[in-house]
């Protein structure tokens, strides 16, 4: 534990009481003992030589060098898995944290807090924080030199006062493509400028943000019974795991908690569900009937209908229809990023970076792509895999075995596994879908397949089970800790409605 062990060195170093060194010997003593320093002068060349400073080619004596954009599911599981012994690892991102998605919907309404669902890439994997030739870096990456074994970065900067973000370049001898996917909108009007996606924990507290104030705004004297309705109106669009989930959440939410702390305003609040086809389309028939009944009987309007345009207070069905509303989340699905986009090698149906069956870029030499970015090209004959988080997980783990193999095996280094053999390609097996609907109620449907035969349940039963699978499935203790006391937390004394 990492308590222990600083209580062990701190007790070390006073039990040596050593004499205080000179200003000069402690100098000295600092730059021979702190591999850190000595990496970086290593590694990272003066801004006055290069346009881009950055890491460059690994050496000789280092590690070959591991690098992997994304710290999602896929990214955050090959992180973990990778023998540091062999590589050095360096994850470039544009956040420090990886997201539990399954439980995020929960802290949207106070269920859980933030931090129960974030786990720090530096907690994953240790080294990143202390070997000298692993790092993590804040950032974007705007490209790839496949030729020359480089990716271009950009950092991330935010706030008012703040450094300009500046480019530099990372060196590779393995690359690993884990960027993900962004929310799809399907070109329509609006939804990017009004819609709320529930992705990321920045979006989860600006639902929350806007829930509650529009919760206290609606009890504030001079506003109208009409725009009370709008502001207190959450549409959600998208009949998805996702969708279905917020909605439940939302709607246990509204009955345990709103009817007893927002009794001026409790009649006004509602939640509407928008689908083009059939909720849940992925589970069996009888969990979806279910599912439609739970919802319902927890007070979840459903509408059929295709949103054509979405303004800043409604959204337009493709029937003229209008749906008012205060908060508009939209969980329709994944497409490839704009960075996906950029790259010029071979596609797959979806328009997700091409991969054969070991998850190799064909085209390119020491390039990996996993998780949502990433699908099978159709001269394999093997169909694009579904964006979930345990196909994701897979990949990641198939990778670092891999990569393990190939490092043991002496093709760790740039170029050098393109005689190996690297062993089974990847297979992946659908362990089944979960999923929550509020009320103690949850849906577990164990098929391989929607076609399959298989254990399908629902009802308390189900609940129970997936709050236990994905209390173990939290990445580690320390958060596992942090859910089942939020969990206990919420049912004694319920749902924490600051608005922070």
């Amino acid at each position: 534990m990492p308590w222990f062990r600083n209580f062990i060195q701190l007790s070390t170093t006073f039990s040596k009481q050593s004499p205080s060194p000179s200003p000069r010997r402690a100098a000295a003593i600092f730059v021979s003992r702190s591999p850190s320093l000595t990496q970086l002068l290593r590694h990272f060349s003066s801004g006055s030589h290069e346009k881009y400073p950055g890491l460059g080619p690994t050496k000789g004596d280092e590690k070959p060098r591991v690098v992997v954009l994304g710290s999602g599911w896929a990214g955050c599981r090959l992180i973990k898995d990778i023998d540091t012994k062999i590589y050095d690892v360096v994850c470039v991102s544009p956040r420090n944290h990886m997201v539990f998605t399954p439980l995020l919907a929960s802290t949207c309404v106070g269920t859980l807090e933030f931090r129960s669902v974030a786990e720090p890439i530096g907690r994953i994997q240790p080294a990143i924080s202390r070997e000298p030739g692993s790092y993590f870096f804040l950032a974007n990456c705007t490209g790839v030199d496949f030729q020359n074994h480089q990716v271009h970065c950009q950092t991330v900067t935010e706030g008012v006062e703040t450094l300009d973000p500046w480019n530099f370049k990372v060196s590779y001898d393995k690359l690993v493509i884990a960027s993900g996917a962004q929310a799809s909108t399907f070109g329509i009007r609006g939804a990017n400028e009004h819609a709320t996606f529930l992705r990321e924990v920045h979006h989860a507290q600006e639902i929350r943000r806007k829930l509650l104030l529009n919760l206290m705004l609606s009890d504030v004297p001079g506003i109208t019974d009409e725009e009370k309705h709008r502001l207190l109106h959450c549409v959600v669009v998208g009949g998805g795991p996702t969708g279905v989930e917020f909605s439940g959440e939302l709607s246990d939410f509204i009955q345990k908690d709103v009817h007893q702390r927002y009794a001026h305003v409790k009649d006004y609040i509602r939640v509407t569900l928008v689908e083009a086809n059939e909720i849940l389309s992925s589970f069996d028939d009888r969990l979806r009937k279910y599912a439609i009944k739970q919802l319902i009987k927890s007070g979840v309007r459903l509408v059929r209908g295709i949103v054509k345009d979405v303004q800043a207070d409604k959204i337009i069905l493709s029937d003229d229809t209008e749906i008012p509303y205060g908060v508009l989340v939209w969980s329709t699905g994944v497409g490839p990023s704009p960075f996906v986009n950029s790259l010029e090698i071979p596609k797959a149906p979806g328009g997700r970076i091409g991969i054969d069956e070991w998850q190799r870029v064909p085209s390119v030499q020491d390039v990996f792509a996993i998780g949502d970015c990433s699908g099978f090209l159709e001269s394999t004959g093997r169909p694009v895999l579904p964006a979930l988080a345990q196909v994701a997980e897979r990949q990641g783990k198939y990778i670092a075995k891999l990569l393990n193999r190939l490092g043991k095996a002496g093709g760790g280094r740039a170029d050098a596994a393109k005689e190996l053999d690297f062993g089974s390609p990847f297979v992946y097996r659908h362990l089944g879908s979960m999923a929550t609907i509020g009320r103690y109620k949850a849906l577990v449907d164990l098929r391989q397949s929607k076609e399959g035969k298989g254990l399908s349940l629902a009802g308390f039963i189900s609940w129970f089970i997936w709050r236990s699978a994905y209390l173990t499935r939290v990445v580690s203790w320390r958060n596992r800790f942090y859910v089942a006391i939020n969990w206990l937390t919420t049912f004694v004394f319920g749902r924490d409605i600051s608005r922070i």
